[in-house]
Protein backbone atom coordinates (compact mmCIF):
# COMPACT_ATOMS: atom_id res chain seq x y z
CA UNK A 1 0.00 0.00 0.00
CA UNK A 2 1.63 3.22 -1.10
CA UNK A 3 -0.54 5.24 1.25
CA UNK A 4 0.13 3.08 4.32
CA UNK A 5 0.22 5.03 7.59
CA UNK A 6 1.32 2.03 9.69
CA UNK A 7 3.87 -0.50 8.43
CA UNK A 8 5.32 -3.57 10.14
CA UNK A 9 7.96 -5.54 8.27
CA UNK A 10 9.11 -8.97 9.51
CA UNK A 11 8.46 -8.02 13.16
CA UNK A 12 9.18 -10.58 15.88
CA UNK A 13 8.98 -10.06 19.63
CA UNK A 14 9.62 -12.02 22.81
CA UNK A 15 9.72 -11.04 26.46
CA UNK A 16 12.98 -11.87 28.31
CA UNK A 17 13.51 -15.60 28.89
CA UNK A 18 10.28 -16.45 27.06
CA UNK A 19 9.38 -17.96 23.73
CA UNK A 20 8.38 -15.57 20.91
CA UNK A 21 4.94 -13.98 21.18
CA UNK A 22 5.03 -12.55 17.66
CA UNK A 23 6.81 -14.09 14.70
CA UNK A 24 7.49 -12.44 11.33
CA UNK A 25 4.55 -10.03 11.40
CA UNK A 26 3.97 -8.11 8.17
CA UNK A 27 1.17 -5.58 8.15
CA UNK A 28 0.31 -2.41 6.27
CA UNK A 29 -2.64 -0.21 7.25
CA UNK A 30 -3.81 2.36 4.73
CA UNK A 31 -4.94 5.87 5.56
CA UNK A 32 -8.67 5.83 6.27
CA UNK A 33 -8.85 2.08 6.88
CA UNK A 34 -10.95 0.45 9.62
CA UNK A 35 -9.03 -2.70 10.61
CA UNK A 36 -10.02 -5.28 13.21
CA UNK A 37 -7.51 -7.48 15.03
CA UNK A 38 -8.82 -10.74 16.46
CA UNK A 39 -7.25 -13.78 18.07
CA UNK A 40 -7.16 -15.90 21.22
CA UNK A 41 -6.01 -14.69 24.62
CA UNK A 42 -2.22 -14.73 24.69
CA UNK A 43 -2.04 -14.52 20.90
CA UNK A 44 -0.14 -11.23 21.00
CA UNK A 45 -2.85 -8.64 20.25
CA UNK A 46 -2.04 -6.16 23.04
CA UNK A 47 1.68 -6.72 22.51
CA UNK A 48 1.27 -5.81 18.84
CA UNK A 49 -0.46 -2.56 19.78
CA UNK A 50 2.35 -1.66 22.20
CA UNK A 51 4.90 -2.24 19.42
CA UNK A 52 2.95 0.03 17.05
CA UNK A 53 2.86 2.66 19.83
CA UNK A 54 6.63 2.36 20.33
CA UNK A 55 6.22 1.15 23.91
CA UNK A 56 7.92 -2.16 23.12
CA UNK A 57 10.83 -2.77 20.75
CA UNK A 58 10.85 -5.87 18.54
CA UNK A 59 14.04 -7.90 18.46
CA UNK A 60 13.61 -8.22 14.72
CA UNK A 61 11.95 -6.17 12.02
CA UNK A 62 10.92 -2.59 11.37
CA UNK A 63 7.91 -0.56 12.52
CA UNK A 64 6.90 2.85 11.20
CA UNK A 65 3.96 5.20 11.75
CA UNK A 66 3.61 7.91 9.12
CA UNK A 67 7.10 6.95 7.96
CA UNK A 68 8.60 7.65 11.38
CA UNK A 69 9.93 5.26 14.02
CA UNK A 70 6.99 4.14 16.16
CA UNK A 71 8.13 6.10 19.24
CA UNK A 72 7.97 9.32 17.20
CA UNK A 73 5.01 8.41 15.02
CA UNK A 74 2.76 7.81 18.02
CA UNK A 75 2.30 11.60 18.19
CA UNK A 76 -0.25 10.98 15.42
CA UNK A 77 -2.08 8.28 17.42
CA UNK A 78 -4.93 8.40 19.91
CA UNK A 79 -4.97 5.29 22.11
CA UNK A 80 -7.85 3.79 24.10
CA UNK A 81 -6.52 1.10 26.48
CA UNK A 82 -8.41 -2.03 27.42
CA UNK A 83 -8.57 -0.92 31.05
CA UNK A 84 -8.81 2.63 32.38
CA UNK A 85 -5.53 3.69 33.95
CA UNK A 86 -7.25 5.48 36.83
CA UNK A 87 -9.49 4.37 39.69
CA UNK A 88 -13.20 4.72 38.96
CA UNK A 89 -13.72 6.31 42.39
CA UNK A 90 -11.12 9.03 41.75
CA UNK A 91 -12.92 12.41 42.08
CA UNK A 92 -12.47 13.71 38.54
CA UNK A 93 -15.06 15.01 36.10
CA UNK A 94 -15.70 13.91 32.55
CA UNK A 95 -14.31 17.18 31.21
CA UNK A 96 -11.11 16.99 33.27
CA UNK A 97 -10.62 13.40 32.14
CA UNK A 98 -10.97 14.38 28.49
CA UNK A 99 -8.52 17.25 29.03
CA UNK A 100 -5.91 14.68 30.04
CA UNK A 101 -5.65 13.98 26.32
CA UNK A 102 -3.89 17.34 25.98
CA UNK A 103 -1.06 16.34 28.34
CA UNK A 104 2.16 16.31 26.37
CA UNK A 105 0.51 18.37 23.62
CA UNK A 106 0.52 21.70 25.40
CA UNK A 107 2.86 23.58 27.79
CA UNK A 108 1.44 23.13 31.29
CA UNK A 109 3.27 25.92 33.11
CA UNK A 110 0.08 27.98 33.37
CA UNK A 111 -2.44 25.18 33.04
CA UNK A 112 -4.64 24.31 30.08
CA UNK A 113 -5.00 26.92 27.36
CA UNK A 114 -8.24 28.10 25.79
CA UNK A 115 -7.39 25.99 22.74
CA UNK A 116 -7.02 22.86 24.91
CA UNK A 117 -10.46 23.41 26.43
CA UNK A 118 -11.97 24.04 23.00
CA UNK A 119 -10.51 20.75 21.71
CA UNK A 120 -11.87 18.92 24.76
CA UNK A 121 -15.32 20.39 24.14
CA UNK A 122 -15.15 19.36 20.48
CA UNK A 123 -14.19 15.80 21.52
CA UNK A 124 -17.05 15.64 24.03
CA UNK A 125 -19.48 16.93 21.42
CA UNK A 126 -18.35 14.32 18.90
CA UNK A 127 -18.78 11.54 21.48
CA UNK A 128 -22.11 12.94 22.77
CA UNK A 129 -20.80 13.73 26.24
CA UNK A 130 -21.39 17.47 26.57
CA UNK A 131 -24.40 16.97 28.84
CA UNK A 132 -22.20 14.87 31.16
CA UNK A 133 -19.14 17.12 31.21
CA UNK A 134 -19.43 17.92 34.95
CA UNK A 135 -20.31 14.38 36.03
CA UNK A 136 -17.82 12.43 38.12
CA UNK A 137 -16.48 9.44 36.22
CA UNK A 138 -17.41 7.12 39.08
CA UNK A 139 -21.10 7.75 38.34
CA UNK A 140 -20.91 6.72 34.70
CA UNK A 141 -22.06 3.51 33.09
CA UNK A 142 -19.55 1.30 31.31
CA UNK A 143 -20.60 2.61 27.91
CA UNK A 144 -20.40 6.24 29.03
CA UNK A 145 -16.93 5.70 30.47
CA UNK A 146 -15.80 4.14 27.20
CA UNK A 147 -16.97 7.24 25.35
CA UNK A 148 -14.97 9.37 27.80
CA UNK A 149 -11.84 7.37 27.01
CA UNK A 150 -12.47 7.75 23.29
CA UNK A 151 -12.99 11.52 23.76
CA UNK A 152 -9.73 11.71 25.73
CA UNK A 153 -7.93 10.05 22.81
CA UNK A 154 -9.59 12.42 20.32
CA UNK A 155 -8.50 15.46 22.33
CA UNK A 156 -4.88 14.83 21.30
CA UNK A 157 -5.89 15.52 17.66
CA UNK A 158 -4.85 12.16 16.19
CA UNK A 159 -5.36 10.96 12.65
CA UNK A 160 -5.03 7.32 13.80
CA UNK A 161 -7.18 5.85 16.58
CA UNK A 162 -6.15 2.56 18.22
CA UNK A 163 -8.51 0.79 20.62
CA UNK A 164 -7.81 -2.35 22.67
CA UNK A 165 -11.09 -4.22 23.18
CA UNK A 166 -13.19 -1.08 23.66
CA UNK A 167 -16.41 -3.01 24.27
CA UNK A 168 -15.18 -5.66 26.70
CA UNK A 169 -17.66 -6.23 29.54
CA UNK A 170 -20.46 -4.09 28.13
CA UNK A 171 -23.73 -5.34 26.68
CA UNK A 172 -24.45 -5.74 22.98
CA UNK A 173 -26.69 -2.68 22.67
CA UNK A 174 -23.92 -0.46 24.05
CA UNK A 175 -21.39 -2.31 21.89
CA UNK A 176 -23.40 -1.35 18.81
CA UNK A 177 -23.51 2.28 19.96
CA UNK A 178 -19.72 2.37 20.40
CA UNK A 179 -19.05 0.82 17.00
CA UNK A 180 -21.56 3.14 15.34
CA UNK A 181 -19.52 6.00 16.84
CA UNK A 182 -16.30 4.46 15.51
CA UNK A 183 -17.89 4.10 12.08
CA UNK A 184 -18.58 7.85 12.09
CA UNK A 185 -15.06 8.64 13.30
CA UNK A 186 -13.68 6.49 10.48
CA UNK A 187 -14.82 9.18 8.04
CA UNK A 188 -11.81 11.22 9.18
CA UNK A 189 -9.59 8.78 11.11
CA UNK A 190 -7.73 5.56 10.43
CA UNK A 191 -9.00 3.09 13.04
CA UNK A 192 -7.39 -0.07 14.41
CA UNK A 193 -9.45 -2.01 16.93
CA UNK A 194 -8.79 -5.21 18.87
CA UNK A 195 -11.93 -7.23 19.55
CA UNK A 196 -12.88 -10.63 20.89
CA UNK A 197 -16.04 -10.80 18.77
CA UNK A 198 -15.30 -11.63 15.14
CA UNK A 199 -18.94 -11.93 14.16
CA UNK A 200 -19.88 -8.51 15.50
CA UNK A 201 -17.01 -6.43 14.15
CA UNK A 202 -17.37 -7.94 10.69
CA UNK A 203 -20.26 -5.55 10.18
CA UNK A 204 -17.98 -2.54 10.61
CA UNK A 205 -14.36 -3.25 9.70
CA UNK A 206 -13.04 -3.59 6.15
CA UNK A 207 -10.35 -6.18 6.92
CA UNK A 208 -9.67 -8.53 9.79
CA UNK A 209 -6.13 -9.31 10.94
CA UNK A 210 -6.13 -12.77 12.52
CA UNK A 211 -3.32 -12.94 15.07
CA UNK A 212 -2.06 -15.95 16.97
CA UNK A 213 1.73 -15.46 17.11
CA UNK A 214 1.68 -15.09 13.32
CA UNK A 215 -0.69 -12.84 11.39
CA UNK A 216 -2.87 -13.20 8.32
CA UNK A 217 -5.22 -10.53 6.96
CA UNK A 218 -8.56 -11.32 5.36
CA UNK A 219 -11.47 -9.35 4.01
CA UNK A 220 -14.57 -10.01 6.08
CA UNK A 221 -16.11 -11.95 3.18
CA UNK A 222 -13.21 -14.43 3.29
CA UNK A 223 -13.69 -15.44 6.93
CA UNK A 224 -14.99 -18.97 7.43
CA UNK A 225 -15.69 -21.20 10.41
CA UNK A 226 -12.70 -23.39 9.50
CA UNK A 227 -10.35 -20.40 9.37
CA UNK A 228 -11.56 -19.19 12.76
CA UNK A 229 -11.23 -22.68 14.27
CA UNK A 230 -7.62 -22.79 13.06
CA UNK A 231 -6.98 -19.36 14.54
CA UNK A 232 -8.38 -20.18 17.97
CA UNK A 233 -7.34 -23.84 17.89
CA UNK A 234 -10.81 -24.70 19.19
CA UNK A 235 -14.20 -25.48 17.67
CA UNK A 236 -16.48 -22.48 17.29
CA UNK A 237 -20.17 -22.22 18.00
CA UNK A 238 -22.29 -20.02 15.77
CA UNK A 239 -23.80 -17.07 17.62
CA UNK A 240 -26.47 -14.98 15.94
CA UNK A 241 -25.73 -11.26 15.83
CA UNK A 242 -27.90 -8.42 14.62
CA UNK A 243 -25.77 -6.74 11.99
CA UNK A 244 -26.25 -3.73 9.80
CA UNK A 245 -27.88 -4.80 6.51
CA UNK A 246 -24.57 -4.78 4.63
CA UNK A 247 -22.90 -7.24 7.00
CA UNK A 248 -22.68 -11.01 6.78
CA UNK A 249 -23.11 -12.93 10.07
CA UNK A 250 -20.03 -14.84 11.16
CA UNK A 251 -19.35 -17.28 13.97
CA UNK A 252 -18.02 -16.11 17.30
CA UNK A 253 -15.42 -18.16 19.16
CA UNK A 254 -16.61 -19.49 22.50
CA UNK A 255 -14.21 -21.61 24.55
Amino acid sequence: MSDAVIQLQAVSFAYPDASPILENINLEIAAGEFLGIVGPNGGGKSTLLKIILGLLQPYQGQVSVHGLPAALGRAHVGYVPQFASFARDYPISVEDTVLMGRLGKTPMLFGYRRQDRALAVAAMRETQLLDLRQRQIGTLSGGQLQRVLIARALACEPDILILDEPTANIDMRVEEDIFDLLKQLNHRLTILVVSHDIGFISGYVRRVACLNKTLLCHTTEALTSRLIENLYENPVRAIHHQHPPYAQPLPTCRH
